[in-house]
């Protein structure tokens, strides 16, 4: 009795493997960049991080489409080396956005916390 709970048990968890195995991660849109930046996806929203000296813009599309950021806001936290620099972003038409001085290059690691009819969601990116 013993040695059919075990293949019972085997033989599931070998189906649920290649079940899990052959999903795919399929959606009518693809996670490119659409603006020139870096892209992660949390909860079905992508997330375009476009990060120059001057500017900060974040592009939110949900399932390809761009979000209404009209009511959103974001803190976004770089992290340069040792240098720590903490950036509140605001609508900006399409977009989130903050103007100022930022230290970012390839590596630079950012997170940002966005806030959308009051449900957080953390982005975390690297800049390339």
């Amino acid at each position: 009795m013993k040695l059919h709970t075990l293949i019972a048990a085997i033989t599931f968890a070998v189906a649920g493997t290649a079940h899990a195995a052959g999903e795919k991660h399929d959606h009518a849109h693809e996670h490119k960049p659409m603006h020139g930046g870096v892209v992660v996806e949390v909860k079905d929203m992508d997330y375009e991080l476009v990060a120059k000296a001057t500017t900060l813009q974040l592009y939110l599309r949900d399932h390809g489409k761009p979000a209404d950021v009209s009511k959103a806001s974001a803190k976004v936290t770089l992290l340069t080396g040792t240098e720590k620099q903490e950036v509140e972003l605001k609508p900006a038409g399409d977009k989130l956005e903050a103007t100022g001085s930022y230290k970012v290059g390839p590596g630079t690691k950012a997170v940002a916390v966005v806030t959308i009819n009051g449900k957080p969601a953390t982005a975390r990116f690297t800049l390339k």
